[in-house]
């Protein structure tokens, strides 16, 4: 029952939640990809340049600002996640509302929280 994440807003660079939410899903077995502007490779994860069609998107976990975020509001639906996890700093109520209209779950929440307290 392993659920796909894709990481949006992948990070190379450590000292980033995202690089360390990467490295912490891989430790709890999370079958993942990730979407960065810079290619690279995290926790053996390849951090792919362009927007691909992944398929079985349970999870979306964003480390974009709200106006970056705009640029990707098609793809995430077009994926059809489950849910989206909106991390510290990345809340958006216009985003909120598109997903709520494509009945898709979202919360405000941290990834690593919820990976360190079993909610996951």
């Amino acid at each position: 029952m392993n659920k796909k994440t894709l990481v949006l807003g992948a990070s190379l660079k450590p000292n980033r939640y995202s690089n360390y939410a990467i490295q912490r899903l891989v430790a709890n077995n999370v079958d993942l990809v990730a979407f960065g502007l810079r290619a690279g490779e995290v926790a053996g994860i390849k951090i792919d340049t362009a927007l691909l069609p992944y398929q079985n998107i349970d999870t979306v976990t964003l480390y974009l600002n709200p106006k970056r975020q705009q640029a990707y509001y098609d793809y995430v639906v077009s994926l059809k996640p489950k849910r989206v996890i909106f991390n510290p700093g990345t809340e958006n109520q216009e985003f909120y509302t598109i997903l709520k209209k494509n009945n898709i779950e979202f919360e405000a929440a941290c990834t690593l929280v919820l990976l360190s307290t079993n909610q996951y």
